[in-house]
């Protein structure tokens, strides 16, 4: 299954952004039409009118002629553009700079900083900005009763631009970031998904196993006797004894093959058991690591006192095999797993001889974002970008877990994972 990358799409939803326009129209022409005939404040409406209705005719555009559900980075574009002329239009007829609600002409950049590529926000910032220059100096008065003459000093007509332009850079810089990291962090979900999508099929192909292994308990059984038996009766016969020596070899054989399908071989009739402590997942995914690894694993129950027991978890498996297999690549001899629990609290502990965590991660503490990348040279490959710790630790943190990264007595990396004993139960 594949997922959107979202960290290189730039999309609008078209729906959203057609009903954000209404209700910006809706606001508009009752203000004119307030403005002209309700206060009685003389200007030029009808341009303004001529302008709100030539936007709703482009907004029916967006509504019947574009099919797309989500409008791409060009389009966007486009129309906040067009959305600043419209605005820069409506100004110039009504006061300019002077109007109140000048600042509004700000919203399409800072919504496109959040949606839209750094590219297009720049061009949407540049045209802002000389927006924002031209109706400082050009425009008709702010309408007025005719007895009052509206007049503001220079400075002070001029410091509002250069104000709106401030928080126009302020809010767009905090938007570029903050949705560059949103997209980013929503790539890293999409992967997390998919990964936990083939993690419950091999749970599920598991326990398809599992009950493979014993519903064919018996006819195995049944035919590896049976061939015994023919041994012993055609014990003369060497043709016949090679083949029967064959089948009890394959069944031999079929009988291995399913005890490795299942997830847990040495204790086959618990199998199906719903409820299972921690030290029991601790100890099924280092016996799965020892037959592909050369390392040491260390397992200390000496402090787990209080077993809690809980549901089979995946996102827990994972979580917890995530971070053992990083101990495993890490190391350079041994992994060691500690296992502590009272009355309150359950603790694992990981720790592994390797070279710990990068420093310049872990003094800024951003250890479990994802996609970020230390500047140690020397363990560089084996770093990679954080994916699998990010993915690790917002399993466990889903099942109410608590996760700690630090370096033990400069001999290598620790993790510490933590639970209320409370919240364990609830799993």
């Amino acid at each position: 299954m594949k997922f959107r990358e979202t960290s290189s799409s730039y999309t609008f939803n078209k729906s959203t952004y057609i009903n954000l326009r209404w209700i910006a129209y809706t606001g508009q022409i009752i203000t004119i039409l307030l403005v002209e005939f309700f206060f009685k404040f003389n200007f030029h409406y009808m341009p303004c009118i001529f302008v709100v209705f030539l936007s709703a005719l482009t907004n029916l555009y967006l509504f019947f002629q574009v099919k797309e559900n989500q409008l791409n980075n060009l389009y966007s574009t486009t129309f906040l553009t067009y959305d600043i002329f419209q605005l820069l239009i409506l100004f110039y007829f009504t006061g300019g700079i002077t109007n109140p609600f000048i600042f509004l002409i700000i919203i399409p950049a800072v919504f496109s900083s959040q949606h839209l590529s750094i590219k297009s926000s720049i061009i949407l910032v540049i045209i802002t900005i000389f927006s924002l220059i031209f109706l400082s100096f050009f425009h008709f008065e702010l309408p007025n009763p005719d007895v009052l003459h509206f007049h503001t000093p220079k400075y002070y007509l001029y410091s509002i631009p250069i104000a709106i332009v401030i928080g126009l850079l302020f809010l767009v810089y905090f938007g570029l970031k903050f949705g560059s990291e949103n997209r980013t962090r929503e790539d890293a979900y999409n992967k997390l998904q998919e990964i936990m999508a083939k993690e419950n099929e091999l749970v599920s192909l598991g326990g398809q196993a599992a009950a493979a292994a014993h519903s064919l308990g018996t006819p195995l059984s049944t035919i590896l006797l049976t061939s015994k038996e023919l041994k012993k009766e055609f014990g003369g016969n060497k043709k016949i004894i090679a083949d029967l020596d064959l089948l009890i070899s394959q069944s031999n054989r079929c009988s291995e093959i399913i005890k490795k399908l299942t997830l847990n071989p040495v204790i086959e009739d618990k199998f199906f058991d719903k409820e299972t402590s921690l030290d029991i997942y601790i100890k099924e995914i280092v016996r799965s690591y020892k037959e592909i690894s050369n390392k040491k694993f260390i397992i200390s129950l000496e402090k787990f006192k209080k077993k809690i027991k809980s549901n089979k978890s995946p996102e827990i498996i994972y979580g917890l095999r995530n971070f053992i297999g990083n101990a495993n690549k890490f190391s350079q001899n041994k992994v060691e797993i500690f296992l502590i629990s009272n009355d309150e609290e359950t603790e694992i502990i990981i720790e592994d001889d390797g070279p710990g965590f990068p420093k310049d991660l872990i003094d800024k503490s951003i250890l479990g974002e994802p996609y970020i990348r230390s500047k140690d040279q020397k363990n560089i490959s084996k770093y990679g970008l954080g994916l699998g710790t990010f993915i690790g630790k917002t399993l466990l943190e889903k099942n109410f877990a608590k996760i700690f990264f630090e370096n033990h007595d400069g001999k290598g990396a620790q993790v510490k994972i933590k639970w209320n004993n409370k919240d364990l139960i609830k799993i």
